[in-house]
């Protein structure tokens, strides 16, 4: 899969995207319906995948993504917030008393291009998806800069994600790698109104 790479995102269509997740958390752990996603700013509106991964006490509390853009941005990450709330079979729903604790972070994605050769994909920019059939595993750019894995780190580890032996890429499974624009909260918001508090990307670049 290839195309051109989406425009960054600014600084108001971060915190609009915060806010929006924020709003689908409380949502789904209240039992309410989930909130509309806005008509407006346009950059919101165009198609584009995204993850959205919580984050509870330091720890990972839930993560969820559509690769695809199969919806606008805004919509993508209303649906990802929520099911990172309620559907990551690794937890537990999240329970309405630790909304207000949980950091929001998300990652907007370019579209997947197949991986042809270890050199073009960067540590710290680029994203890995690994698929045979019906397993697919999934790994966000930040995770390698993390967990401080070098590049055949990152593959192998992004192989047993699908369940797939760690050197299943030379033998026949689709690597693919995305870029990723980073951004999420700082602190847990203390109030009820306003915009989420919120950081900048993670270095070492905006987009990757």
């Amino acid at each position: 899969m290839s195309g051109a790479a989406p425009a960054p995102l600014g600084e108001e269509d971060r915190i609009l995207l915060l806010g929006l997740a924020r709003r689908a958390l409380v949502a789904r752990a209240e039992g309410h319906p989930l909130p509309r996603p806005p008509e407006s700013p346009p950059r919101l509106l165009e198609a584009q995948g995204a993850f959205v991964t919580l984050h509870l006490g330091g720890d990972l509390r839930g993560c969820i993504g559509m690769l695809e853009a199969a919806q606008s941005l805004a919509g993508t990450v209303v649906r990802c917030a929520a099911a990172a709330a309620a559907e990551d079979p690794r937890f537990p729903p999240l329970r309405p008393a630790e909304v207000r604790e949980v950091l929001i972070e998300i990652s907007a994605l370019e579209q997947p291009f197949r991986v042809t050769d270890l050199s073009q994909v960067e540590i710290g920019r680029h994203g890995l998806l690994v698929s045979r059939g019906n397993r697919r595993g999934v790994l966000l750019p930040q995770v390698a800069v993390e967990r401080g894995w070098d590049l055949k780190t990152f593959v192998e580890e992004t192989c047993l994600k699908a369940g797939l032996p760690p050197d299943d890429w030379t033998r026949g499974a689709l690597l693919e790698a995305f870029g990723a624009e980073v951004f999420g909260e700082s602190a847990a918001p203390t109030g009820s109104s306003g915009p989420p508090p919120r950081r900048p990307p993670r270095s070492p670049a905006p987009r990757r």
